[in-house]
């Protein structure tokens, strides 16, 4: 039934200045730049911007997408230099898998996962 992870849809206020925000962590432009949703291309998978019509949203309140690194410990520290605030720190889940979590500007909270055994 369940093909794999294709969209993580983050909210917020300012899209236009998450779009920025997002470009600058990633390193790439969005492939999709609407008012309505801004799409990014991260590995095969989308990460979307999504205004915040509804006011019922409670940003961060919501499940996490991990998003995978090559190294946990330089992907948070490279997180944090641009502005998000540290949700967890690093933690050894077992079997050699890393994850962290922060929360960007915009009240959302990013994982990244550091797992040595899952490659696509």
């Amino acid at each position: 039934m369940l093909l794999g992870l294709r969209t993580a849809v983050y909210y917020a206020e300012d899209v236009a200045g998450a779009r920025d925000w997002y470009s600058s962590v990633l390193g790439i432009k969005p492939y999709f730049d609407e008012p309505f949703y801004v799409g990014f291309n991260v590995g095969g998978y989308e990460l979307g911007l999504h205004p915040i019509e509804d006011r019922s949203v409670t940003l961060g309140n919501v499940g996490v997408a991990y998003w995978g690194v090559d190294n946990a410990e330089d992907a948070l520290s490279t997180l944090l230099e641009h502005g998000a605030t540290r949700h967890h720190d690093v933690q050894d889940v077992g079997g050699d898998i890393k994850v962290a979590s922060v929360k960007d500007p915009f009240g959302n909270v990013l994982g990244i996962i550091e797992n040595p055994h899952f490659k696509i």
